[in-house]
């Protein structure tokens, strides 16, 4: 038997009758359903506080024998199985749940499970009031604008807009698409179930809220040799959409001077912190207790770049060309003066210019050992394997190393093949080497070769070493004259060449065929020499040369003249040829001798170490001109040859003692040694008189180092310029080079202006060429507390405290600006080293033009250098 139960303020009555129909059912039917019989009930008034504790067992048809089992077969979630009590409230769902009872074991029952269906019925819950919400909320919970004093909604009702559906998910609101500072209202509608009635729908207030937006951040890495262009970094080149009236704070780098301060030093940061990650926080204060603050973070790292310069580079190993296919390859990387740590590596190679490779291997103590793939070294060639790049595996590479030129060349030799060499021997003389030259052998390499060879003919030997260096296809060895004594013809055969440096070698069997010459005969050799006059040349005439037809004569001069070997070539005619001794060879009065020490066979080159001397006497020339040893000059007096003492046409002049070609009468003089010479009516000269030519040049004035540089704070003048300055006499400074003004020591020195200094020497009364000496009046170490900045000034045209300026700031901070503002904030003059000078002028014409009024003023001025902060001030106007 059903029953349907309304639950609701007649539950006691209900609940009486229900105890009656359990009395009748038990007295008919005990034996039969021990569990009772199924039922159905229906809960409407769910805020009813007797819906909170509702006894199951109660509600089961028939007689149920206590003491059973009871299951939620639908998982309400509000159903305690151990007493059997359901709390309806805290069921989520309206709808229809089952639960069922198993009696426990009687004798006679024939059904001891029955099961009871409840029906909860619809419940939307209490508004709270109006709700505030920020539009960064993606996915707000409507049912948080519930009433918390009241029963909480049930789910599974629809959610609708009553504005709009513009974010609204089932009951999920995505604030970031609504419009900030408007309120949207939704209704909840719980659906209706069974005979319950219909449950009143609930409507709910949102308003919106905007959020401060801080940005979206992008984090950035640096190299530590990019920081020069980052002194003045403007942090919100970090941040994307943020809104401008945020303020910057730092983590510990003590850049951020004010709340308005968005710049910072990199260069700075790191060299007082070196390398790292740096934290700057971005905040934007909310303007309502709706939203929160919003900060956004941006980090910079700055990462030190390596230095791997002075590492090396061994490749192991070079071969010979029948090794290519075999030969394997290990290249050492060795650190340099800066230490490399232990650690994995990725270094990139290059093998003469090809595409890099790269490979990873461990820095052990100083050294990296890495392989190199053989098919990198297919011919003959020089490789060059190059380290293109290191890097730390663990590192975050944000730099690229400096690794200055790390390589090392890999040679794969030929092997030496010079069978299609060209040899060529000149005839040689007996007595003497031969020389042998291989030409036509441009496919060896340039370098030191060994070959083996014997000789054969009029001379022999077999298995003689030689050592031979080519270059450019070209090379030569000596055969020793002891191994060719006999004149006539002699064959060289080469049996063997091999590379010194790669140990590669061949055989050959190339040959070549040679003329030993047979020496000169000089028996019957007379030789005749004339008397001459001191200074003049004298004839020499050899007969006896027999069939020589041309010939080579070395000969030596001794007695009162010396002269070391001198060889000439003349033709012999029937026997005899003459040759002139230069009267330089024989300057001394007295009796000389002549001896021929060498003739040599000019078709041949054959020669013969002779014996054969002749004595001749040198007659007495002038006596030596009477001169001043040291004759001084001025090198801006340009002398010549025509200002020394002695003068006259008897006097010769010539450039040394022994000398021939005089010397033209307007040679320019130099510093040094000149001879003069009197000549006789005879021709005869006498002996050359030294004269010292002394040329003074007074030296330039040197400047010191960064002498052009002063402070013109200091008032520098000229006497400050010549003190830094190596003069050694006494200098004279003029404004320009030619027809220039003379400068007295005590003219200010002007910035940029050019002038040109002489040294006068009293010794000598010489004067120097002249220094030139730019000047700059930039080099200043003043602090801000050096400069006065007055705190007022009165333009009204008396010429007196007309303008307001900082005198002499443009000399230490030449990048300097100033800005001066009204008491409104206006700028009213902006200033630099090309503009120093306000004239109480108003510059900008957007809020006021004309003269600008009496009274209190502000400067600010920002010096560009040194990271100095700006300096602020007042000051006051006064027409």
């Amino acid at each position: 038997m059903i029953k349907k139960l309304l639950f609701s303020s007649s539950f006691r009555s209900v609940y009486f009758f229900l105890g009656l129909l359990f009395i009748f059912l038990s007295s008919t039917s005990a034996k039969a359903q021990c569990a009772g019989s199924d039922n159905a009930v229906e809960i409407c008034n769910i805020t009813d506080p007797s819906s909170a504790s509702i006894n199951l067992f109660s509600l089961l048809g028939g007689s149920p024998t206590a003491g059973g089992v009871w299951k939620d077969v639908d998982k309400s979630g509000g159903f305690d199985k151990t007493t059997g009590v359901l709390n309806a409230q805290q069921i989520k769902k309206s709808g229809i749940y089952h639960f069922t009872y198993t009696a426990p074991n009687v004798t006679g029952c024939v059904d001891n499970t029955a099961e009871l269906t409840v029906t909860i019925g619809g419940y939307a819950g209490v508004p709270a009031p109006n709700s505030s919400i920020c539009n960064t909320e993606l996915a707000f919970n409507l049912f948080q604008v519930f009433d918390g004093n009241f029963l909480s909604p049930q789910t599974g009702g629809i959610w609708k807009g009553n504005t709009t559906n513009l974010g609204l998910n089932d009951n999920l609101l995505d604030a970031s698409v609504l419009n900030p500072g408007s309120t949207y209202s939704y209704t909840y509608t719980v659906p209706t179930v069974g005979n319950c009635s219909v449950p009143p729908p609930v409507t709910v207030f949102v308003t919106i809220y905007r959020s401060p937006i801080s940005g979206v951040p992008t984090n950035i890495s640096l190299c530590s040799n990019e920081l020069s262009t980052n002194t003045n970094f403007n942090l919100n080149n970090l941040l994307v959409g943020e809104d401008s009236d945020g303020t910057w704070t730092e983590f510990g780098t003590s850049e951020i001077s004010d709340d308005e301060d968005n710049q910072v030093n990199l260069l700075a940061i790191y060299n007082k912190f070196g390398p790292g990650v740096y934290r700057f926080a971005y905040t934007v204060l909310s303007k309502s207790n709706v939203c929160a603050d919003q900060k956004s973070e941006v980090e910079i790292t700055i990462e030190k770049q390596r230095d791997y310069t002075g590492a090396t580079l061994l490749v192991n190993s070079d071969i010979c060309e029948n090794e290519i296919t075999t030969a394997t390859y290990t290249a050492t990387l060795s650190q340099g003066n800066n230490l490399i740590p232990d650690g994995n590596y990725e270094i990139t190679y290059s093998v003469s210019g090809n595409l890099p490779i790269k490979t990873i291997q461990p820095f052990v103590g100083g050294k990296l050992v890495f392989p190199i793939e053989r098919t990198n070294f297919q011919n003959v060639n020089d490789y060059t394997v190059k380290i293109e790049e290191i890097k730390q595996v663990t590192s975050t590479n944000i730099c690229k190393a400096n690794i200055g030129t790390v390589e090392d060349i890999l040679h794969v030799y030929a092997i030496p093949n010079i069978n299609s060499a060209t040899l060529k021997i000149d005839p040689i003389c007996q007595g003497e080497n031969a020389t042998v030259v291989l030409s036509g052998i441009s496919n060896l390499t340039n370098g030191t070769y060994t070959i083996l060879y014997n000789l054969s003919g009029l001379n022999g030997a077999a298995a003689i070493s030689a050592d031979i260096n080519v270059v450019g296809g070209i090379s030569s060895f000596v055969i020793p004259s002891n191994l060719i004594p006999v004149a006539g013809t002699t064959t060289i055969t080469i049996t063997k060449i091999l590379n010194k440096i790669s140990n590669c070698a061949n055989s050959t069997t190339i040959k070549k065929e040679f003329i030993v010459n047979a020496l000169p005969i000089l028996t019957n050799l007379i030789m005749t020499v004339n008397d001459v006059c001191q200074g003049s040349p004298t004839s020499v005439k050899l007969t006896g040369l027999e069939n020589l037809s041309a010939t080579t004569i070395s000969y030596t001069i001794s007695g009162a003249n010396t002269v070391a070997t001198k060889t000439i070539s003349i033709n012999v005619i029937a026997g005899a040829v003459s040759f002139t001794i230069p009267s330089s060879e024989i300057p001394n009065i007295g009796t000389t001798t002549i001896t021929i020490a060498n003739v040599t066979n000019a078709s041949t080159g054959c020669s013969i170490v002779a014996s054969f001397s002749k004595t001749f006497s040198i007659n007495s020339i002038p006596s030596v001109p009477i001169a001043p040893n040291n004759q001084p000059f001025c090198a801006n007096d340009n002398a010549t040859l025509g200002n020394l003492i002695p003068k006259g046409n008897q006097y010769i002049w010539y450039d040394s003692p022994s000398g021939t070609q005089p010397l033209a009468a307007n040679t320019k003089l130099i510093t040094g040694k000149y001879y003069v010479r009197e000549r006789n009516v005879s021709g005869c000269e006498s002996n050359a008189a030294l004269v010292n030519v002394i040329i003074t040049n007074v030296p330039i004035p040197v400047l010191a180092a960064n002498g052009q540089n002063f402070c013109g704070v200091d008032q520098p003048t000229i006497l400050s310029l010549s003190n830094k300055t190596s003069f050694t006499g006494t200098i004279q400074w003029y404004d320009a080079l030619n027809n220039g003004n003379v400068l007295e020591n005590s003219k200010l020195l002007a910035e940029g202006a050019t002038y040109y200094g002489f040294d006068f020497d009293s010794a000598t009364n010489c004067t120097s060429s002249p220094l030139i000496v730019t000047v700059s009046l930039k080099d200043c170490t003043a602090t801000p507390d050096n400069f006065f900045i007055p705190d007022g000034f009165s333009p009204n045209g008396d010429g007196i405290n007309d303008f307001f300026q900082i005198q002499n700031i443009e000399f230490v901070y030449p990048n300097y600006t100033i800005e001066i503002f009204n008491r409104y904030g206006n700028v009213v003059f902006k200033g630099d080293v090309n503009k120093p000078a306000w004239d109480g002028k108003n510059e900008n014409s957007n809020f006021i033009s004309g003269e600008s009024a009496t009274g209190v003023y502000f400067y600010s001025i920002h010096y560009n250098k040194d990271n100095l902060p700006p300096k602020q001030g007042q000051l006051y106007l006064n027409r």
